[in-house]
C-alpha cells in the first residue's frame, strides 16, 4: 500500500509557496490595470495621439466655460 507522504528527499521541490498577501494583492492590482490599459487602447493605433487629442478637448472645453462666467456652464435654449 502506497503512503501519504512525500519521500524526505524531494520533499523541498514540491512544496508551493504562498506570496504574502500584500504582494498577492499589489499583483492583482497591477494585472487589473495592465487590462484596463489594453481595452482602452484597443483599436487605436496611435494611444499617445488620442490621448493628447483628449487633453487638448478638454482644455478648450474648460477655456469656453471660463470665459462665460455669468452661464455657470450652462448652455442657452433658444426656443
Amino acid at each position: 500500500m502506497g503512503q501519504c507522504l512525500p519521500c524526505l528527499g524531494d520533499a523541498g521541490k514540491d512544496v508551493v509557496e504562498t506570496p504574502d498577501p500584500e504582494i498577492k494583492r499589489r499583483q492583482l492590482a497591477e494585472a487589473a490595470e495592465k487590462r484596463q490599459m489594453e481595452a482602452s487602447s484597443r483599436g487605436i493605433k496611435n494611444a499617445y495621439s488620442v490621448e493628447q487629442k483628449k487633453k487638448k478637448q478638454e482644455e478648450i472645453e474648460r477655456r469656453l466655460a471660463a470665459s462665460r462666467p455669468g452661464e455657470g456652464g450652462l448652455r442657452w435654449q433658444v426656443g
